[in-house]
């Protein structure tokens, strides 16, 4: 579980029912809106997104497009440093294939 802010209004995932089954039967979906205790439910969902959805990758695993802000937390200061966890992966899987 990550806190990490949301700054996006009115914005919200959408998919048609083809793109999101195959989304989900491959795994492309990596972060989703739940509740602090990890319960994925319709009161977590700030913004109506699809199945709850916050983040999805593409195929090759390579590319991350998510609604919450990472950026913004980095530091206890902001309320959060969670973000931090999405920072170091990327700079492992960078390490790891380099």
């Amino acid at each position: 579980m990550l806190k990490i802010p949301i700054s996006h209004y009115d914005g919200r995932y959408y998919a048609d029912e083809v793109t999101l089954k195959e989304l989900e039967a491959n795994g492309q979906v990596v972060f989703r809106y739940a509740t602090p205790a990890g319960r994925v439910t319709a009161a977590a969902n700030p913004n109506g997104s699809v199945n709850n959805i916050a983040g999805i990758i593409n195929k090759k695993r390579n590319v991350l497009g998510m609604m919450p802000h990472p950026e913004r937390a980095c530091e206890l200061l902001l309320g959060s440093a969670d973000g931090n966890t999405i920072w170091e992966s990327i700079v492992a899987s960078i390490q790891g294939n380099a």
